[in-house]
């Protein structure tokens, strides 16, 4: 080998090592005592060891940088590697440099890798922590921007797209994040928001830092715009590796499946579901009790803090991926709001674009009632459930545990919007609202006129309870496929999940219909 091409080499990886580098040791320090791990540092600590292939490290801008300082790598690391085996894409914004500011070369690495995931049917995942955008590069920055949100919004339902949030997102940054499937927060150093403290002060007078305006514990509970929160960088990025263990690499696979667990404990345990919902009505549990027994393992929760009247979320039975969403009267009665509405139909959407199965577990008093959630737009919020379920083509499983009541009945995966297959509980009350609220509109006058009108309310409640608020009437008119023993549940779900593994279901031919946003 001759000294010139050494000489070269020794060139080429000097310019390696000031891309690696990043913005220098003291950059690198001063990230490392806010608590914040470097771009390439979490990278590894997300992929499989000695996974990872770096693409672009020497890409450079035009030179419109007013600053007088160098960019390396243009403040973001991209490439792919693998997690669990499996092949995904990634960039990971470099706040040592620019604080991670996005700049027309940094938006083209980020959109080239884009790209290559969805040409190659592999999981995108985006790790953010940037300032914004680069001013000195004007409105070449914006552009790029614009690059890359409408990749995000054209690869949606194409291949699973992931955001972990750890630092900063602000301004329009926060867009791409919000397109992708799922957000993951970190407590304390993940921030997002449009406008930061400083300028709603200036224009509301409002005081607060940036943690109170868009910190992990206001996206988690308030606003719902993240889905995970971590207490640390390295749980953050396990949770994104245990999410990949139940996606499809893309819309064109089936989720991965894995070994059954042995059936002697589960079966066992089957036996705890004649206890864990009660059969009065008026009396609260938490449903997730119900999927601890019913699933193979444990139930993998989305926005676990958001919308607590329903979960959502994923699990295993008999190995196969499924997509829960149930109601949790814990909260609210389990009625639907606003809030949940949303939650549970970006969920079905999602699940349905990467052929998960789902599964819904029915307890609902009704849609909730009020002049707050009425002028807030329930019946538009509310339809995007009936569209959801309407539209999603995998397989269709309901359970009603409990109460199914009116329209949050039908909304709820019912027969007459596309289930599969529905399954009652002998103590399944159905119908078009509450025995008590029934009994008091359709008996009214003679719970009036009667000389002791509680007892005689009472008895009504009673019978009409006995005739039409039982699972055998729907079941009756071919509404509910069976009434069975809560312990076989997961028996039936398993036995249904098996049959229609092979489904195949086609909507009327269109260009994409029009959900009620």
């Amino acid at each position: 080998m001759s000294d010139e091409m050494l000489n070269r080499i020794e060139e080429m990886e000097d310019k390696r090592e000031q891309v690696e580098l990043g913005g220098g040791e003291d950059r690198i320090e001063a990230q490392h005592n806010r608590g914040k791990h470097t771009a390439r540092e979490r990278i590894h600590m997300l992929l499989d060891k000695g996974t990872f292939v770096e693409l672009n490290p020497f890409i450079e801008n035009r030179g419109m940088d007013f600053s007088g300082t160098d960019a390396p790598g243009e403040g973001v690391v991209t490439g792919y590697g693998k997690i669990h085996g499996r092949l995904v894409f990634l960039f990971a914004q470099d706040f040592t440099v620019y604080g991670g500011a996005l700049g027309e070369m940094h938006a083209l690495k980020i959109a080239k890798v884009m790209d290559l995931a969805a040409e190659n049917g592999a999981p995108m995942i985006g790790l953010n922590d940037s300032g914004g955008a680069r001013i000195q590069e004007g409105v070449l920055s914006l552009d790029g921007y614009g690059h890359v949100f409408y990749r995000n919004s054209i690869y949606s339902g194409v291949i699973p797209q992931i955001s972990v949030i750890m630092g900063p997102c602000a301004g329009g940054a926060v867009y791409s994040p919000a397109i992708t499937d799922f957000v993951f927060m970190v407590e304390e150093t993940s921030q997002m928001f449009i406008t930061g403290p400083k300028v709603i002060e200036s224009v509301t007078g409002a005081k607060m830092n940036a943690e109170e305006l868009g910190g992990a514990n206001v996206h988690e509970k308030t606003s719902g715009n993240s889905h995970f929160t971590a207490s640390s960088e390295a749980e953050a990025l396990q949770q994104v590796r245990d999410l990949i263990t139940y996606l499809p690499s893309s819309f064109e696979e089936k989720p991965p499946q894995v070994e059954a667990p042995e059936p002697e404990a589960l079966e066992k345990k089957q036996q705890q579901l004649l206890d864990i919902v009660p059969v009065d009505g008026t009396k609260v549990y938490d449903v997730r009790k119900v999927l601890d027994v019913v699933l193979d393992g444990d139930f993998f929760e989305v926005q676990a803090g958001f919308a607590k009247n329903i979960a959502v979320g994923f699990g295993r039975i008999e190995g196969r991926t499924v997509g829960i969403v149930a109601n949790n009267p814990k909260m609210m009665a389990g009625g639907l709001d606003i809030d949940s509405s949303d939650k549970a139909s970006r969920f079905i959407r999602f699940c349905d674009s990467f052929n998960i199965p789902l599964i819904t577990f029915e307890d609902v008093s009704g849609f909730i009632p009020g002049v707050q959630q009425e002028h807030g737009g329930i019946i538009r919020h509310g339809a995007k459930i009936l569209y959801a379920y309407s539209e999603a083509t995998v397989p269709k499983l309901t359970v009603i545990l409990r109460k199914a009541y009116g329209g949050a009945y039908v909304a709820l995966n019912s027969k007459a919007i596309g289930a599969d297959v529905v399954f009652a509980w002998p103590n399944a009350e159905i119908a078009v609202m509450g025995p008590e609220g029934a009994a008091n509109i359709i008996f009214a006058k003679e719970i009036k006129e009667s000389s002791e009108p509680e007892q005689t309310r009472q008895q009504k409640i009673s019978e009409y309870r006995e005739r039409f608020a039982n699972p055998y009437v729907a079941a009756s008119n071919g509404m509910v496929d069976d009434v069975i023993d809560p312990r076989n549940t997961r028996k039936q779900l398993a036995s249904a999940l098996e049959m229609l593994s092979g489904k195949q279901a086609q909507q009327p031919a269109k260009k994409h219909g029009n959900i009620p946003l």
